[in-house]
């Protein structure tokens, strides 16, 4: 975390009206603001549309009764082809196809919406042009390259199933432990990945295997009905929160049952906003965005997860 003197929007400062201290991940993308006897946490917004929220305290009790896991880079590890097109997305706005990111992008261009991402490029590489028309080219691109990999051509380890992601879905099953996964990425684009990744794993139609599916539904187009998605999605609370209490049933004042799994920052700060405890996984850019004080553990696989979440289950 890093110490501020003031949130980015002047409302609060250490030292007045209470303020004990203000603190931000890494990346600013969200700030946290510190009182005796409380916290919030006010989420920036490249699109202009900041919130601030209550932060509550979290531990994971026995039994765990839900366990709500993130797509990209934690079931399937698809960061790398996302990056790709987002770099070909900013490389046709500046007519350069030869466009590649710098390192230190990448916590900001993974974990957030595609709005998100591009709105960031944009400001670094073309303030010149617009986020609609980078959306425009960053679908062109997508859909031509997932229509691809679906006739069995373009990126062959596009879509790569996580280390041990089919036993440690396996086991939570067996254990009777609800299961849900979690994307801030567009159904269009989400579904083709997690699909593919059950075609690797011989685990059949994931629509059957999940108790409950969310994605930051589908794009606003010209002509075409879009969904909520774009302005609310990690690190906001809201796909981990309606997921959870929507999509499975499970009511607030059992959050102490339920643990998210992610491998980005944003989703981290999600998880924890939703009033989860959050489990991080390495690989991701948790480290880089500066939240891994906001992991209750961190871990390097799907085996040392399933150990934490067994011992749990052992104490009841």
């Amino acid at each position: 975390m890093v110490a501020l003197e003031a949130t980015s929007d002047g409302r609060f400062a250490a030292g007045r009206d209470g303020v004990r201290a203000v603190v931000a991940t890494g990346d600013r993308k969200v700030e946290f603001v510190a009182f005796a006897d409380h916290t919030l946490a006010h989420v920036t917004s490249a699109m202009g549309f900041p919130a601030y929220y209550p932060v509550q305290p979290v531990e994971l009790r026995a039994p765990v009764s839900a366990v709500l896991m993130d797509l990209d880079g934690t079931t399937v590890r698809s960061e790398r082809f996302w990056v790709w097109i987002i770099e070909r997305s900013v490389g046709s706005l500046l007519g350069n196809p030869r466009f590649r990111l710098e390192e230190a992008d990448l916590p900001f261009v993974s974990g957030h919406s595609v709005s998100e991402h591009l709105a960031y490029c944009i400001a670094k590489y073309c303030p010149h042009a617009t986020v609609e028309q980078a959306r425009e080219h960053y679908f062109e691109h997508a859909r031509r390259e997932l229509h691809a990999i679906a006739q069995g051509r373009g990126k062959a380890d596009a879509f790569v199933p996580a280390p041990g992601v089919k036993e440690f879905l396996l086991a939570l099953k067996a254990a009777g432990i609800k299961v849900a996964l979690v994307t801030s990425g567009l159904y269009e684009k989400a579904y083709p990945e997690i699909l593919g990744a059950f075609r690797t794993l011989g685990m059949g139609d994931p629509r059957l295997f999940y108790d409950a599916v969310i994605t930051a539904g589908f794009p606003l187009r010209h002509g075409e009905a879009g969904t909520l998605g774009e302005l609310s999605p990690k690190p906001h609370p809201w796909l981990y929160a309606d997921v959870c209490r929507v999509g499975l049933g499970i009511p607030g004042e059992q959050r102490h049952h339920v643990v998210g799994i992610e491998d980005s920052g944003a989703g981290v700060c999600s998880v924890r906003l939703a009033g989860y405890t959050a489990i991080g996984m390495a690989g991701g850019n948790i480290i880089e965005s500066g939240t891994r004080a906001l992991c209750t553990h961190y871990c390097s696989s799907f085996p040392e997860i399933l150990s934490i979440i067994m011992q749990r289950q052992a104490a009841t």
